[in-house]
């Protein structure tokens, strides 16, 4: 989970210019035993071992809430070929890192098994205070999110995107949906991760904002009410970043992947691209209810690709795979510009084969059991 880090940054670009939007990825994963599957409260040393790799940086890594999770930020990347190199390389240091230490890197939306007691917070005074504040809930916050920032020129352009990517959250839930189970039992939904965090304040689909000012508006009652600390406390699956001139969209489980990630990036990217588009042009969003965005983002949680998810523009039920092959038609000539298509079309078509990361662990748990799922993910999350 995020609390309340915010490093990865797009940059500053003007869409009028024709120019690429930067874009940058954070990615959080846990550190677990290689024989039991439970977390383990190795960062600092996991760190420390990475940290003297020459391929790292000390900024690219960053402490998350528990001892038994690490974040990385990638550098600001102009195409999704420098998104995949950055990923491969830091998921390799850390995963060498990892074991060294004795442990394993895990890419997984959730820990598959849970320890007898709660895991430890990384001493620092912040996360002190947030699990002073958020009591069993911290407890509950060994998950693993996918960040993607990409740059807008303003933020009353970023405000707009923001109103229009609402009704992809579900879609983008679905598609990177890797955390089927937790404490050691499968938990029936494909993104158990997105119901963890949405017992958090302040988190969900974001509402619909008026334009800047009324973002700015909201974000200042909050403070001011003492609703959240800071506004790296604004858990929303969408927002606009706290630091930079991004908009970020964190509605993702990190994925076993890194070239599932890149995937994921190029997507949002042409989303953002899109609402863009479609904001200059004056078409108007889609009209959706918060009711029917709420519904649509369970739904998607619990049954990820199998079965149906929900348009969105319409807000009625389709095939996931009809609607999902229909998303990258739509994006298809904005993929083609931006020189994505190659990173992005054949990976979707590959996921509608061989299924998201939950319905992958499914299976390797079934067929191969734990110690087996447990291997699988960290050859998976680690692998160059």
């Amino acid at each position: 989970m995020d609390a309340g880090t915010d490093t990865a940054d797009g940059g500053r670009i003007d869409p009028g210019a024709g120019d690429r939007p930067t874009v940058g990825v954070e990615e959080e994963y846990l550190l677990l035993d290689p024989e039991s599957g439970l977390p383990l409260p190795r960062v600092e040393e996991v760190c420390r071992i990475a940290g003297l790799h020459p391929a790292v940086h000390h900024e690219e890594l960053q402490n998350e809430l528990l001892q038994a999770q690490v974040e990385v930020a990638t550098p600001v990347c102009r195409d999704l070929d420098e998104v995949g190199g950055h990923l491969l390389r830091l998921r390799h240091a850390l995963a060498t890192a990892a074991e060294t230490a004795g442990c394993r890197l895990a890419a997984c939306g959730t820990a598959p098994y849970a320890p007898p007691v709660p895991p430890e917070i990384v001493d620092a005074p912040r996360y002190h205070s947030i699990r002073k504040v958020v009591s069993r809930l911290a407890d509950e916050a060994m998950i693993n999110g996918m960040h993607v920032h990409v740059a807008v020129p303003d933020p009353q352009t970023g405000v707009a995107v923001l109103n229009r990517l609402r009704p992809w959250m579900p879609v983008l839930i679905a598609l990177s949906a890797n955390s089927p189970l937790w404490q050691g039992s499968d938990t029936g939904y494909a993104s158990w991760r997105t119901v963890v965090f949405g017992r958090w304040p302040i988190s969900g689909i974001p509402p619909h904002f008026a334009d800047a000012q009324d973002y700015e508006r909201r974000i200042d009652h909050l403070l001011a009410a003492e609703l959240i600390r800071d506004r790296g406390q604004v858990y929303w699956q969408a927002r606009l970043s706290a630091k930079f001139p991004t908009v970020e969209l964190r509605a993702m489980d990190v994925q076993l992947r890194a070239d599932e990630a890149v995937m994921l990036a190029g997507l949002v990217r042409a989303l953002v691209v899109t609402a863009m588009q479609d904001e200059a042009a004056g078409r108007p969003p889609a009209p959706r209810t918060p009711e029917s965005l709420e519904g649509a983002g369970w739904h998607a949680a619990r049954y990820g690709l199998d079965g149906t998810l929900h348009d969105p523009v319409t807000g009625m039920s389709r095939p996931a795979a009809e609607l999902v092959r229909g998303m990258l038609e739509q994006l298809g000539p904005v993929l083609a510009a931006l020189g994505d298509t190659r990173a992005v079309a054949p990976l979707v078509h590959r996921l509608l084969a061989e299924g998201n990361g939950a319905e992958r662990q499914r299976r390797h748990l079934a067929e191969h059991g734990r110690a087996g799922l447990i291997a699988m993910i960290a050859a998976q999350s680690g692998a160059s």
